[in-house]
């Protein structure tokens, strides 16, 4: 039976596509498995490397809690200047008079296309040649730096492209009232606008918290990633359980901020739903009780 995207598979291509995974099973266990043999063979599985982290909080205390902490002042700050920031980016690149819109795409793409490590880089000789900020406070005023102005841009491009997907004829409807263009933008057009720009955003977020992690490769910041080496040091060269809780918390982190904002994304279409707001298209229903007793006004008629 086929489908509208796809056809139906004959039973030769059944066959081939089984044989397919089983192939890339067994190459996925093996994998895993030499992995393992490696790292058994070099003693990075040894009870003795794992143990810190299991038993007593040492570690936690002394280095993981202090270097997460440092990471979450980091990507807080990021994220609190860089939301409002990218907004009123993102709203000035639709505004009708040039002397807002053109300045402002030329600072979004400017920032956008330079990495951010080099932006963070930038920060460190700012701060420290041309402030009077403490070198201990340096690396992390560089790393808020470099974040904010990079994600700041993309995010000014997430919410044009929000506003810009909405139907034409909310703004003209706001206008057919009577409401001026500041009222427009954020009664009408940034509210509905939100549920459609919530997954980018929250995408735009995770990469804000990994990317706290260059300031600690790099600059010198005491994040969760620049606790590895003192860590892997004190305990015995257990780089490899080091890096493993690490990318555990960090995944983490990131799993409870999307699952925050999927719920959050429900919630708000739930909320449309029950307001009578304008819906997406893949939210709108259509009432059976309607449409039948539309074709029999028709036919009374």
């Amino acid at each position: 039976m086929s489908s509208v995207l796809y056809d139906a598979q004959g039973p030769r291509a059944k066959r081939r596509n089984v044989l397919y995974t089983v192939v890339f099973l067994l190459a996925v266990v093996a994998i895993g498995w030499w992995m393992f043999r490696t790292l058994s063979d070099k003693g990075q599985l040894d009870w003795e490397k794992w143990k810190p982290f299991f038993s007593g909080s040492e570690a936690w205390t002394t280095y993981i809690l202090p270097g997460l902490w440092n990471t979450l002042i980091a990507a807080v700050l990021s994220v609190v200047i860089a939301l409002p920031l990218g907004a009123v980016f993102g709203i000035a690149r639709l505004s009708d008079h040039a002397w807002i819109r053109v300045p402002a795409g030329v600072i979004v793409e400017f920032f956008r296309a330079i990495p951010v490590l080099i932006l963070m880089i930038f920060g460190v000789a700012l701060f420290s040649q041309y402030t009077s900020v403490n070198s201990d406070d340096r690396p992390l005023y560089a790393v808020v730096t470099g974040l904010v102005l990079y994600n700041a841009s993309v995010l000014a491009e997430i919410v044009r492209a929000g506003i810009l997907a909405l139907p034409k004829g909310q703004a003209e409807a706001a206008q057919a009232i009577g409401l001026r263009k500041t009222q427009t933008m954020t009664s009408i057009l940034l509210p509905q606008a939100v549920t459609a720009m919530l997954p980018a955003i929250v995408s735009q977020l995770v990469v804000i918290v990994k990317d706290t992690a260059l300031g600690g490769a790099l600059l010198t910041f005491p994040d969760l990633l620049a606790a590895v080496g003192p860590m892997s040091s004190y305990y015995g060269a257990n780089t490899i359980a080091s890096f493993t809780i690490v990318a555990l918390i960090f995944v983490l982190l990131n799993f409870a901020l999307t699952s925050f904002a999927s719920w959050l994304e429900r919630r708000l279409r739930r909320s449309k739903r029950s307001t009578g707001a304008v819906l997406a298209a893949e939210d709108e229903e259509i009432n059976p009780a309607a449409v039948g007793g539309g074709f029999g006004s028709g036919a009374s008629a």
